[in-house]
């Protein structure tokens, strides 16, 4: 806006002696001194007037000329840097504004203590009205001329106007009445009118719902319904109106054809004609266009007062009495014979009935968004649109269906222009048509059907009605002239605004604008070039059919963006335009798309290909661009009623699902474990990955680290949400996600670790707060899954970043480096195309491995389910499932039977069932010292230091496991030892392997507890889960 004025004086007084009252545009108001004065004495020399920022509006240039103008950003009475509403700290949206920041709640929570302490410097985070602002731009630019813009009359109503009295007023109503009648003709005409007034209605409501800028309907659309729906329609829209163009230049070259024909002068051919004068038409109209706004503007001006004047002309010839020459031509003045007669229909042809002649007016209607289309011309576009369309849709609703009543009370349908065939005396017999009650006889020319006057053969009649025949001529010319150059001048500008929303390829070269005006220069080339090529087709007819569709389509989008926007009950869908239902919104989207299909099905049927192609594309793209569309107010409104809804279905064991919380940290630090979990979740559950945040490192945090992960996320297309904690340890961390993530049904039931493989060199805490998050887990009933890969999860060191303390360095930071490269890993294979995106085994294709299960205890079901839910995705589906369960040599067969069975009852399609017979074994000895050794550092060795009690050591030492505690627990840990002799020798080369986790009493200290997880998950190449369900069923094999 302007420049701070840091002089002491002026803000020590808090008013300056010039301060004038006055009041922006754009900008908030400006007050004069002695209102401030005023309050000043009225409260009292006690009551001061906070201090106030003022800031100048204008530049120094401007000031010299005018009094100076001083904004005065005053503060609320709470603090001095704490502002009034201002409306400046809302123009982040406003083109070509910088947005002036308010103070941050930091800056307002540390404002006192500073300034306490004497501290009056500028804070960094205070409110920056310095040079930096964009006034200073609009200073530079204030000596130059002001872009021109229009108001709701000329800017929005006469455009409008213009566009709609076209070439079909005056060549093609007069031949529709003749064939559908003065009743069905209205009846024509009202249809119409009934779609685009309900569609001015959804226009004026989008378009009063906020600022708009340039792009018209694209604009409007593409904000309310995405871009998925406005790319499309700024595509079609856009080619709609060059299209338009094209018609109304052909219109104008045939009756120019025709007007040098009465000349006898012709040039080629009727066709070839039509090409020259159609191409030379538009190059005239280009060049209008290219000089700019205003010379544009000035010519649709002159063309409306041609208008106005050629249609008083028609108005004024119907009540001047015929002569003897219009008489034979049909013309009778207004009589009630031919009123009567002309009031029901006379089809003529094979086709011709009531949707054809439906068809061809309706291209008249299509003029209702050219106010909208150059909505960033307008002063004011929130009142111009609704007030000017309307306007224009009632009066030129007048002009049709009185022109369309006169000229039928005038005119009989058949007459042959020869003034011989008046008749002489009362001798009417054998005379045929209404003629004869009028003295004539076209009797010949009826029967024979070679008519060449009267409503139904000639397409002029309104020019022979009139006063003056080529004042009507001038009325073609100015509806077909002004309506090509309303379009000639839409087309780009919205062509414009798609480009700059960078939405398609190649075609950002069209959106940069010249001069003061931002004019689509290179967009009118483009248009001018579509414009010609339909021209040289030379053929109205194949043209009006695509048009028909395309605005339909588009006014269809229109009314149903009003009505999606209305129904999602946004917060956001405000517009101060109140006439409007979202019910006959929604009416105007039917009716638009089944008239489409009644006027031309092949044309409707290409207009929705093309849309859906072009749907499709930016819908796989998804373009980085948030608009705040009805879309995403929709799909809240569906979440939050879904949801809703499901806190009223009680659970059943058939629609049970792995809803995992998943203690991630930083999601693209362990991304093999969130691909793990992903393998399972995604399409089918939820999945919510915690980060638990310590809290020394939420002060280093970056501020946008959430939006940089959950981008992370989004472009590895894993369907999680992401969700940081701040908590004093993991345990906690942990504790307080699995009670409050999640949202009524949507909760998690199933947490997921990664292990925990620097166990041994972690502190004592560090261990106890991994292993009581196991306890809390089983504690809060829910199943839990541990996963190991053999180099860790972890893969920060590749990125030089921070590990998250809550989630310590595994050990791949020392093996990664020293990998078999024949082997499989979670961090083994990086993808190029992507440097923070890793590829992992669960990415990779598995083929035919195997995915071995140790079902070992029956915990309802889930060690079973997840790997039948992994072999359900493209890269797991050719993988055999086997399954291990515990038994004995006698009842091997037995048992092995009775688990199929089983499996086949739960429909599990699984390769094979195997029976662990040698599993009360004792292990071998030399796993059995590896084991002892493993645990050896957290063993108190009580038994072997003399003079010590065990109480004394346990309280120097409480983690360490005493002799006593190590011998109650030795066999529980020779079968850990034997059941990974057992899972090494049968699982070596497989995908994946599951094992029964198993459940911690509460007296097993957690260091045992950890070399027993350890134990059972070492010496293997492949990733490795330690499952447990809650020991509820999760499975059935019941229908109910």
């Amino acid at each position: 806006m302007g420049q701070f004025i840091s002089k002491s004086p002026v803000v020590g007084q808090g008013i300056h002696d010039h301060v004038q009252f006055s009041v922006g545009e754009e900008g908030p108001p400006r007050y004069s001194s002695h209102h401030f004065e005023t309050n000043n004495r009225r409260e009292g020399a006690s009551h001061q007037i906070p201090p106030a920022i003022i800031v100048s509006e204008e530049g120094s240039s401007t000031s010299e000329q005018r009094d100076s103008r001083i904004e005065l950003r005053r503060s609320s009475f709470y603090s001095t840097i704490d502002l009034l509403p201002q409306l400046e700290h809302y123009a982040s949206t406003l083109p070509h504004q910088q947005a002036r920041s308010r103070p941050s709640l930091e800056v307002l929570r540390k404002a006192f203590d500073e300034v306490e302490g004497g501290n009056t410097n500028k804070d960094p985070g205070a409110c920056d009205i310095s040079a930096t602002d964009a006034g200073s731009e609009e200073a530079q630019g204030s000596e130059e001329k002001a872009p021109a813009r229009f108001g709701w009359v000329v800017g929005v109503m006469v455009r409008c106007m213009l566009n709609i009295w076209g070439v079909i007023l005056f060549l093609r109503l007069s031949w529709i009445t003749s064939q559908a009648g003065i009743l069905l003709t209205w009846l024509i005409i009202l249809i119409s009118v009934m779609v685009t007034s309900v569609t001015a209605l959804s226009i004026s409501a989008i378009a009063t719902n906020g600022r708009v800028i340039s792009g018209g309907a694209y604009f409007m659309i593409s904000r309310t319904l995405g871009p998925e729906i406005g790319g499309p329609i700024g595509v079609v829209f856009s080619f709609a109106n060059a299209l338009a163009c094209a018609l109304n230049t052909v219109g104008f070259a045939e009756v120019a054809r025709d007007l040098m024909q009465e000349f006898g002068v012709v040039m080629v051919d009727s066709i070839n004609d039509v090409r020259i004068v159609g191409v030379i038409t538009v190059t005239v109209l280009l060049l209008i266009s290219l000089a700019g706004m205003e010379w544009e503007s000035k010519t649709q001006i002159l063309f409306f007062l041609v208008l106005l004047v050629s249609l008083s002309n028609y108005f004024v010839g119907t009540f001047i009495p015929p002569n003897i020459e219009k008489q034979a031509q049909g013309i009778f003045g207004y009589r009630t014979e031919i009123f009567l007669e002309n009031l029901t229909p006379n089809w003529r042809g094979n086709e011709a009935n009531f949707f054809q002649m439906f068809a061809i007016f309706f291209p008249s209607a299509i003029g209702i968004l050219s106010g909208a289309n150059i909505s960033g011309d307008l002063k004011d576009p929130a009142t111009a649109i609704p007030k000017g369309t309307l306007m224009a849709i009632f009066w030129t609703t007048i002009s049709y269906l009185m022109i369309s009543v006169t000229v039928a009370s005038c005119v009989v349908r058949d007459a042959s222009g020869n003034m011989t065939d008046i008749l002489t005396g009362n001798l009417t017999d054998g005379c045929v048509g209404l003629g004869c009650k009028m003295g004539w006889n076209f009797t010949d020319c009826i029967q024979q059907k070679n008519c060449e006057y009267g409503l139904a053969n000639n397409l002029k009649v309104l020019g022979q009605v009139s006063g003056f025949y080529y004042l009507i001529t001038a009325g073609v010319f100015a509806a077909s002239l002004s309506s090509a150059l309303g379009f000639l001048v839409s087309a780009p500008k919205v062509f414009q605004c798609l480009c700059k929303d960078n939405l398609y390829p190649y075609i950002g070269f069209f959106a940069k604008g010249y001069g003061k005006n931002d004019e689509p220069l290179r967009a009118y080339v483009l248009c001018y070039i579509i414009a010609v090529a339909f021209i040289l087709i030379a053929e109205l007819n194949t043209i009006a059919a695509l048009i028909s569709n395309f605005f339909l389509c588009s006014y269809s989008l229109i009314n149903f963006s009003c009505f999606h926007a209305s129904i999602t009950n946004s917060p956001g869908w405000r517009p101060s335009f109140h006439y409007y239902s979202k019910w006959t919104a929604l009416f105007g989207a039917v009716i638009s798309v089944v008239l489409m299909f009644l006027f031309t099905w092949w044309a409707a049927l290409i207009t929705f290909c093309i849309i859906f192609f072009l749907f499709g594309y930016i819908n796989y793209n998804k373009p980085k661009v948030n608009w705040g569309s009805s879309v995403q107010a929709g799909t809240y409104n569906m979440a939050l009623s879904y949801s809703v809804s499901l806190t009223g279905v009680e659970d059943h064991v058939k629609n049970f699902r792995p809803q995992c919380l998943v203690l991630t940290g930083p999601p693209n630090q362990r991304p093999a474990l969130v691909d793990f979990v992903g393998s399972f979740t995604k399409h089918i559950s939820l999945m919510i990955c915690g980060d638990i945040i310590m809290e020394p490192e939420r002060q280093t945090r970056p501020q946008d680290a959430t939006d940089q992960l959950v981008k992370w996320m989004n472009k590895r297309k894993v369907r999680s949400f992401y969700t940081p904690f701040t908590a004093e340890s993991l345990r906690v961390g942990a504790r307080y996600l699995m009670q409050a993530s999640g949202l009524g049904k949507l909760k998690p039931n199933t947490l997921v670790l990664g292990f925990k493989s620097n166990w041994r060199e972690s502190s004592p805490e560090s261990i106890e707060d991994y292993i009581n998050t196991i306890y809390d887990t089983f504690d809060a009933n829910f199943c839990l899954c541990i996963l190991r890969m053999m180099d860790g999860l972890d893969i920060s060191d590749q990125f030089d970043c921070e590990v998250n303390q809550g989630f310590e360095l595994d050990e791949s930071a020392e093996s990664y480096d020293h990998q078999s490269p024949d082997r499989e890993s979670a961090d083994d294979v990086s993808d190029n195309s992507n440097s923070d995106q890793i590829k992992t085994v669960f990415q990779n294709t598995q083929g035919k491995k195997s995915i071995d299960v140790y079902w070992i205890a029956d915990d309802g079901g889930l060690t079973l389910l997840v790997p039948y839910l992994i072999t359900r995705r493209k890269h797991w589906r050719n993988c055999k499932i086997r399954v291990f369960i515990v038994g004995d040599e006698q009842n091997m067969d037995e048992g092995r039977n009775e688990m199929i069975a089983l499996l086949k009852r739960f429909r599990l399609h699984f390769s094979d069932v195997i029976v662990m017979t040698d599993s009360e074994k004792r292990p071998q000895a030399k796993n059995m010292t590896r084991f002892v050794d493993s645990v050896a550092p957290f063993r108190l060795h009580d038994e072997q230091q003399e003079g010590v009690t065990v109480q004394e050591l346990r309280q120097r030492e409480p983690w360490k496991i005493s002799d006593k505690e190590f011998e109650a627990f030795k066999q529980k840990s020779e079968r850990k030892v034997r059941l990974n002799e057992i899972i090494r020798r049968n699982s070596q080369h497989t995908a994946l392997v599951l094992v029964s986790l198993p459940v911690p009493h509460s007296d097993c200290p957690s260091a045992l507890y950890m070399a027993w997880l350890d134990t059972l998950t070492c010496g293997l190449h492949c990733p490795v889960v330690l499952i447990r369900g809650n020991q509820e069923n999760v499975l059935t094999f019941y229908l109910q």
